[in-house]
């Protein structure tokens, strides 16, 4: 019975995976080509955390779901393989995913901000606040995922291996 929930499984990964991959990475690459058109966009701090999302979650999908199409694919798990490349997949995909999120609220503050009508909170909407708070926001989920790397370790079950 749960042979036939694997192959089910693998069935779903294989044939709602595959457009769910192509179009994530379609649609993330038009909105950074969109934001990084138009000179308008290019000097806007909100569109710059919308930029810097849509490439990390590129790299989301490289790194979170693609490996898991292929797996489905052929049957050959990489992180059964190497530790090395299991801690760095763990690692990379905490990283992208929590810096999504990050950039994802900070465009959000960044556009409250905009609208205000306090004067002292617009001024908080600048592409050189922007620029340090991401590199802020990455430097503590690189720091973050630190235990990732260190911790974590293959473990083999007796009873589902």
């Amino acid at each position: 019975m749960s042979s036939t929930y694997t192959f089910a499984g693998k069935q779903v990964i294989i044939y709602c995976g595959i457009p769910v991959f192509a179009a994530g990475v379609l649609g993330c690459s038009l909105n950074m080509l969109v934001f990084l058109s138009l000179k308008t966009f290019r000097q806007s701090s909100c569109v710059f955390y919308l930029t810097v999302m849509s490439l990390v979650n590129i790299g989301t999908l490289f790194l979170g779901f693609f490996p898991r199409i292929m797996v489905s694919l052929f049957s050959t798990d990489g992180t059964e393989i190497s530790l090395f490349y299991c801690k760095a997949r763990l690692y990379f995909s905490q990283i992208f995913i929590g810096t999504s999120l990050s950039c994802y609220c900070l465009a959000t503050i960044d556009q409250y901000f905009a609208t205000c009508t306090r004067l002292q909170w617009q001024l908080w909407c600048n592409i050189k606040l922007a620029i340090r708070l991401i590199i802020i926001t990455v430097i503590i989920w690189i720091l973050h995922g630190i235990p990732y790397v260190v911790f974590y370790d293959h473990v083999v079950s007796s009873t589902t291996n």
